[in-house]
């Protein structure tokens, strides 16, 4: 399989999964204070979102690298 068409595949993959997901979140823990023996924590959620815009132009270029990849091969 030609480099092309596998970054087109990724892309698409990638594309897909930012259009159905559409951000993801990860867990933080954080002291709140250390006094001698006593130890606080929290857990702090975050989440990172992302713009649909970005998986529809990760999956059209993933088309155009996939539509590239196959033209070269005839």
């Amino acid at each position: 399989m030609k480099p092309t068409s596998m970054a087109g595949i990724l892309l698409v993959v990638l594309g897909v999964l930012a259009l159905i997901y559409q951000g993801f979140s990860y867990t933080h823990r954080e002291k709140v204070f250390d006094v001698g023996p006593i130890h606080a924590t929290a857990d702090e959620r975050k989440e990172i979102p992302i713009p649909p815009i970005f998986g529809g132009f990760a999956l059209a270029g993933g088309v155009a690298l996939l539509v590239m990849g196959a033209r070269r091969r005839e």
